[in-house]
C-alpha cells in the first residue's frame, strides 16, 4: 500500500479517518486498532472495503480454517488479524515504513496464545518476491488496494506468483474510477473473477478470483 500523507480532511463522512484509533465487534471479539492518518495517510487508516471485506470472512463462504493465508497492502491490519481469529494462518503484509505500525495493531488485537497466527512481514509488490513460496497460499486478502495505476503489473505479477490454481483471491474495493475497472480488466486476462458482494451503504465490491486453469472447474 502506498504510504501517503493526506492534510486533514474537513468533510464529516472522512473525519473517522483521523481519530487516532477505531473499534470493531469481529469473531465475537472487540478490535481496537490504531490510526495515524498525519504519519502515513492512507496506509494507517481503516478504510470501507476492510470492514466490508471482514464482514464477508464472517459470512463463512471462504474456508479460513487451517488455511495458509496473505494480506496485501494490509494497513492498519483489520482483514488479517480477523482472517487469523478465524482460525487462518495468515502472513500480514505492506512496505517497509508500516510495519511497525502494523506489527503494533496485529499484537494489540490478537491473544497472547495465538500470537504465532500471524505474522507481519514486508512486502513490496512486484519485488523480492522470493522470500515467499511460489503457489504457497490457499487464500490472498487485499482490501482497497486497487487504486494507484502504476502498481498494476507489479500487483498482478505478486498474485500470479502467490497463487497455485486452487488458490482463492478476495479483493475488496469501491469502483472510483475509470483505472479501477482497468485493472479489473487486467486481471481477468489471467484470472477468473466473480462479483460475490455488494455492501450498497458502502458502495463496496468483493470480487473472488482465482487463476485460469483448463483443468480447473469454473
Amino acid at each position: 500500500m502506498a504510504l501517503v500523507p493526506y492534510v486533514e480532511s474537513p468533510l464529516p463522512a472522512l473525519s473517522k479517518l483521523h481519530n487516532s484509533s477505531v473499534q470493531f465487534r469481529f469473531v465475537n471479539r472487540e478490535l481496537r486498532l490504531a490510526q495515524d492518518w498525519k504519519k502515513f495517510g492512507v496506509a494507517a487508516v481503516v478504510w470501507d472495503a476492510a470492514v466490508v471485506l471482514c464482514m464477508y470472512l464472517e459470512l463463512g463462504k471462504v474456508d479460513l480454517k487451517g488455511k495458509e493465508v496473505i494480506e496485501l497492502g494490509a494497513g492498519t491490519g483489520l482483514v488479517g488479524i480477523v482472517a487469523a481469529l478465524l482460525g487462518a494462518r495468515v502472513t500480514i503484509t505492506d512496505r517497509k515504513p508500516a510495519l511497525d505500525f502494523l506489527s503494533a495493531n496485529v499484537k494489540a488485537n490478537i491473544p497472547a496464545d495465538s500470537q504465532g497466527t500471524a505474522q507481519v512481514s514486508e512486502l513490496s509488490w512486484g519485488e523480492a518476491l522470493e522470500r515467499y513460496p511460489a503457489a504457497g497460499f490457499d487464500v490472498v486478502l487485499g482490501a482497497d488496494i486497487v487504486y494507484l495505476e502504476d502498481t498494476f503489473v507489479q500487483l498482478l505479477g505478486t498474485l500470479e506468483h502467490l497463487c497455485s490454481d486452487s488458490t482463492v483471491v478476495l479483493l475488496a474495493c469501491k469502483i472510483r474510477y475509470e483505472r479501477d475497472t482497468d485493472f479489473l480488466a487486467l486481471l481477468r486476462q489471467r484470472f477468473a473473477v466473480e462479483d460475490v458482494h455488494y455492501d450498497p451503504e458502502r458502495d463496496i465490491h468483493v470480487y473472488k478470483s482465482w487463476k485460469l486453469s483448463p483443468d480447473r472447474d469454473l
